[in-house]
């Protein structure tokens, strides 16, 4: 065989290849199956994102603080404007009190989009032009939690943060890098209460 006659039907061979290719391509495209892993693939990438959605937040925080979904929204919308999308958020009960100093004990859930979860508590001293108790419900948003074991710190209060919002009181708690937002409704909402800190414990202690 000539070197010519041996090219040629090396060059027919990769028309070949290359058309059966093209046709394998225009099966895949018109084929439901392939469109729907496709789909699929699609959803499983998004729900491992590691971050809640907004839908998702203001159903839960709804659901947890017994508020209108369209008070959830309006809060909901101001903090993702603020700090974007939490990694986690923390569903708890609180009471507290003061007179000028005073106090507040909570315990509550740690839910991480990770798919991990912890129940948790908090207890913190409070300072500021704060007179009142208050008893309730409390939905927090955490943002920057790589590992779970991290939020067992203290976390002092963003001074000016603190503002209403939707029927609910909202404040910053800061440190290395986390961020936690309190919404807090109920009886008695007292924004001077982000003056001070907060500490997150496995077990129940004393606020100082």
């Amino acid at each position: 065989m000539s070197s010519f006659s041996f090219f040629r039907h090396i060059a027919s061979g990769v028309m070949v290849l290359a058309a059966f290719s093209l046709m394998g391509c225009a099966t895949s495209g018109n084929n439901p199956t392939s469109a729907a892993s496709a789909d699929t693939a699609k959803q499983q990438q998004q729900s491992q994102g590691g971050t809640y959605s907004e839908n998702e937040l203001v159903t839960a925080i709804s659901t947890h603080l017994g508020v209108t979904s369209e008070s959830a929204a309006t809060t909901i919308e101001r903090l993702f404007k603020d700090r974007g999308q939490p990694v986690g958020y923390i569903t708890g009960e609180e009471g507290g009190g003061a007179l000028t100093i005073g106090a507040r004990f909570g315990n509550g859930t740690l839910w991480m989009k990770s798919g991990e979860s912890e129940y948790i508590y908090w207890q913190g001293p409070t300072i500021g032009f704060d007179v009142g108790a208050e008893a309730g419900k409390v939905f927090t948003l955490v943002y920057g939690l790589d590992d779970i074991d991290d939020i067992y710190r203290r976390f002092p209060g963003v001074d000016g943060s603190a503002y209403l919002i939707g029927g609910m009181a909202v404040n910053y708690q800061r440190t290395n890098g986390i961020t936690l937002a309190p919404v807090r409704t109920g009886v008695g909402l007292r924004l001077g209460a982000n003056v001070g800190y907060t500490r997150y414990t496995r077990k129940r202690s004393l606020p100082f």
